[in-house]
C-alpha cells in the first residue's frame, strides 16, 4: 500500500522561506521519479520541481533560483526548500511518484500516486 504525507506547510510572509517535507511508504522509493505539484483556488494543478531516480533535477521557470528538490532514499523522504516566497506561491502543495517513467515530468498524469497535500499560504 504506497502511502505519501506531506508536512510542512504553513503561512508565512512574503520573502519567507518554507522547507516541505513528503514521507512515502510502501513502495521502492528509489527508483522512482517523485515531483512536487501544487493547486491554487480556480487553477489547474501545476508541475512546480520533480527529481529522478538519479538525483537529476527539473524545475518549473516559477521556482528556477528559488526552490529545491531533494530526496533522501534512506529515509524515504522527498524535500522541497521553499525560499523568497512570493503570493502567488499560494497554493495546496501536493507530493507525487511516477513508478513507470516517460513523459513529461510536469505531466500530472505521469503520476501514479499522490499525497493529500499540505497548504502554503504567502502574504
Amino acid at each position: 500500500h504506497v502511502q505519501l504525507v506531506e508536512s510542512g506547510g504553513g503561512s508565512v510572509q512574503a520573502g519567507g522561506s518554507l522547507n516541505l517535507s513528503c514521507a512515502a511508504s510502501g513502495y521502492t522509493y528509489s527508483g522512482y521519479c517523485m515531483g512536487w505539484f501544487r493547486q491554487a483556488p480556480g487553477k489547474e494543478r501545476e508541475g512546480v520541481a520533480a527529481i529522478d531516480s538519479a538525483g537529476g533535477t527539473m524545475y518549473a521557470e516559477s521556482a528556477k533560483g528559488r526552490f529545491t528538490i531533494s530526496r533522501d532514499n534512506t529515509e524515504k523522504i522527498l524535500y522541497l526548500q521553499m525560499n523568497s516566497l512570493k503570493p502567488d506561491d499560494t497554493a495546496m502543495y501536493y507530493c507525487a511518484a511516477d513508478p513507470r517513467g516517460g513523459g513529461y515530468w510536469y505531466a500530472a498524469g505521469r503520476y501514479t500516486y499522490w499525497g493529500h497535500g499540505t497548504q502554503v499560504t504567502v502574504s
